[in-house]
């Protein structure tokens, strides 16, 4: 197997845990990139999910694009995840970054499979039903997991920034919805993600270099979807209409890793808030630069396949 071949594979196997079900479409020769066809999940789909209460411990961990989070915040914890964070003139072949590039957690929040609509609607999911929640995980309030699931809630509820679309997807359909209400009803839809493509030791913050010319991705719209810490698999995902423009590139770290990267780039970021950790990560004021962050590997971005531009 060529390593073309064996990236596809592991690309692959990252979407299907990832999604829990996906035909493939077939793509045009050397186009370095999978489609999948996002399907309903009804009673004769035999890629459907049917796994229950894989519920596991709640852990501590906050996406970086969680709108709720606070640059005071993030900047007295000081979570080198922030790194993911770098101005658009930094994405240029021999650039280095000092980046953490989390690994993939393929079993810290619960299971790897997205919830089918019908189980993740039998829970309530909204801030004023928490105590109701606790009760149905048996978390104590007022406990570590309990203030977890809070700041999960309250980001989902928060209000979406001007002209953004934004939706919390507990299920596989939710998030299919969503998608295809953005990207179009009948539009084939493809996910791109980070993986990494050689790994020396667990997940570190260390400078990683440039090393191939990052390629633009072409794409009028695209939807960024961001795992959310809470008992089973949440995806927070949004859509920003703009100048917006998605990349992907090579980065090899100082310690052997080698990372295929998808970048996301924001060219006006005017209308973010003042205390979004990004700007006090760069040291800039909203607008004056455009902003770039990285994906790490529990994240991807939903973009329409070139077969249906």
């Amino acid at each position: 197997m060529d390593s073309k071949a064996l990236v596809s594979c592991v690309l692959l196997l990252h979407l299907l845990i990832v999604l829990g079900a996906c035909d493939i479409i077939p793509k045009a020769k050397d186009s370095g990139t999978n489609a999948i066809r996002l399907q309903g999940m009804d009673a004769n789909n035999p890629h459907r999910n049917d796994k229950t209460h894989h519920v596991a411990h709640v852990h501590e961990k906050k996406s970086m694009h969680d709108p709720s989070l606070s640059s005071s915040h993030m900047m007295h914890q000081m979570d080198p995840r922030a790194t993911v964070f770098f101005i658009f003139d930094d994405l240029k072949l021999g650039k280095t970054l000092s980046i953490l590039f989390p690994d993939g957690d393929p079993s810290p929040l619960s299971s790897p499979y997205l919830w089918p609509r019908e189980q993740a609607d039998a829970i309530p999911f909204s801030l004023a039903k928490l105590p109701q929640i606790l009760q149905h995980f048996s978390f104590p309030q007022g406990s570590h997991q309990a203030q977890v699931m809070e700041h999960t809630l309250r980001a989902c509820e928060t209000k979406p920034m001007k002209g953004e679309s934004r939706a919390c997807a507990t299920s596989y359909e939710s998030l299919v919805d969503f998608a295809r209400k953005i990207l179009g009803l009948n539009t084939d839809i493809e996910v791109l993600s980070t993986h990494r493509l050689a790994k020396s030791n667990a997940a570190r913050l260390q400078n990683y270099t440039i090393t191939e010319a990052p390629e633009r991705i072409s794409t009028l719209k695209m939807v960024g979807c961001h795992n959310m810490p809470y008992p089973f698999i949440v995806f927070g995902c949004h859509y920003q209409p703009g100048d917006n423009h998605l990349y992907r590139t090579v980065l090899s770290g100082e310690n052997g890793d080698r990372v295929e990267a998808i970048a996301r780039c924001h060219m006006d970021t005017s209308q973010w808030s003042h205390d979004h950790v990004s700007f006090r990560v760069l040291g800039i004021e909203p607008g004056t630069a455009p902003v770039c962050h990285f994906f790490p590997a529990e994240d991807f971005v939903l973009v329409p396949s070139t077969s249906s531009i």
